[in-house]
């Protein structure tokens, strides 16, 4: 068994947003992000489908060129190689839930940029 916190030990960047890796399984890498109102993540893509859940908070998530604005409960499944981007309307929780094969270094990269 697995277990972690989307709240405990909570922080956020004022700089960029914050990724933690909560927890990996056999068959996931799960994460949180912490974004600060007006934080971005720019438009990047995976090989692996992956899934995002707006635990608090609202952001924008990018795709195809629409925008779907997000809010709590919100959960999304994007398949792979789908150019996306995101941009906190408030300060907000999301989960990212990877696939196994994944890297978190790319998702930090995408903070990076």
């Amino acid at each position: 068994m697995k277990q972690s916190s989307l709240l405990k030990n909570l922080e956020f960047k004022a700089e960029k947003p914050a990724i933690t890796v909560l927890f990996e399984s056999d068959f996931t890498k799960e994460i949180r992000i912490a974004f600060k109102s007006g934080q971005i993540m720019k438009k990047h893509q995976t090989g692996f489908p992956i899934t995002v859940e707006m635990f608090e908070g609202t952001l924008d998530f990018g795709v195809n060129d629409e925008v779907h604005h997000l809010e709590k409960g919100d959960i999304l499944a994007l398949g792979p190689n789908v150019p996306h981007d995101l941009a906190a309307t408030s300060d907000c929780i999301v989960r990212l839930s990877l696939a196994k094969g994944d890297s978190v270094t790319r998702v930090i990269g995408v903070t990076e940029r």
